[in-house]
């Protein structure tokens, strides 16, 4: 199956909204998402990444992210989200996309690439894994909603 990758712009936020849903029930977490497609457009400047579209043009998959200080190692980029839609997963559209993410952060002179997994999806644990990415227990989310 071939996609069509590109950098996500306005006239995706529409069916992205979609796709943030669709994440957030996968996560099992459907009321944390109150993000909106003006809310997205308000804050276009700070949302970075990347969209697959199908033959049909429709968004197969999605990934997020942004940029980040870590005093320990410098400027670094933070992967936000990685979504696939169901019907595309396991067609390498999930490799393609962090690869796209991985070359965006040593393109912008990043001294590493951060994000989160879920402790239940072991599907996406042996993925990162398979990268090398190093995945520990030792950090705790701290959400200060405002």
């Amino acid at each position: 199956m071939v996609f069509v990758i590109e950098k996500i712009q306005e006239s995706h936020f529409e069916e992205l909204i979609s796709l943030f849903h669709e994440f957030a029930n996968f996560e099992k977490l459907p009321e944390k998402m109150t993000n909106s497609a003006e809310q997205m457009m308000r804050e276009k400047d700070f949302l970075l990444g990347f969209v697959a579209k199908d033959k049909n043009n429709k968004i197969a998959g999605y990934v997020t992210f942004f940029f980040a200080y870590y005093t320990w190692i410098g400027k670094s980029l933070y992967m936000d989200d990685l979504y696939i839609r169901q019907q595309y997963r396991g067609k390498g559209l999930g490799t393609i996309l962090i690869n796209k993410a991985i070359s965006f952060a040593k393109e912008s002179d990043c001294n590493k690439l951060r994000w989160q997994v879920s402790n239940w999806n072991n599907h996406a644990i042996k993925f990162y894994e398979s990268l090398g990415a190093t995945i520990d227990d030792v950090e705790m989310n701290c959400d200060l909603i405002l």
